[in-house]
């Protein structure tokens, strides 16, 4: 049982997501959660790094590996702004996360494009959780852009 509600670490993540806007990154945040502590964090840094695996899950994944000198994440939640893309679905898979929960659905590169599953189905996910901030967010950032 948890003492904090979902809408408690998107929250975190979509304040990592704004980071990632203020860089000129798109606006992307990840949090890793185990019982109701954040053991990893992470925003898109692709254009930093001028690396494509720098991905906001991808790096909140390796700072929760970091904090608990694992690979292996079980019983731990990733809580992401945006529909995780097939490399971090299975970043997520490899890396045993019990349960991944999105805001919002990415309808171009999003892995639930690809059947069969790219997750486990022992991975619990929960879909739309502040999906409308989390939208928002990447439509404005894009339509600065255009």
């Amino acid at each position: 049982m948890t003492l904090f509600s979902h809408e408690h670490f998107m929250r975190e993540a979509l304040r990592l997501a704004s980071q990632a806007a203020q860089e000129e990154e798109v606006p992307i945040g990840a949090v890793v959660v185990a019982g109701d502590r954040i053991v990893g964090k992470g925003y898109n840094q692709t254009e930093r790094l001028h690396d494509v695996t720098a991905h906001a899950e991808m790096i909140a994944l390796t700072a929760a590996s970091n904090f608990f000198a694992s690979k292996y994440l079980t019983d731990c939640t990733l809580y992401c702004t945006i529909e995780p893309c097939p490399m971090c679905a299975a970043a997520i898979a490899w890396a045993q996360i019990s349960r991944v929960v999105y805001g919002a659905a990415d309808p171009k590169k999003g892995y639930t494009l690809f059947k069969p599953s790219l997750l486990p189905r022992r991975v619990e996910v929960v879909r739309g959780i502040l999906e409308a901030e989390c939208a928002a967010l990447m439509q404005q950032f894009f339509r600065q852009r255009r």
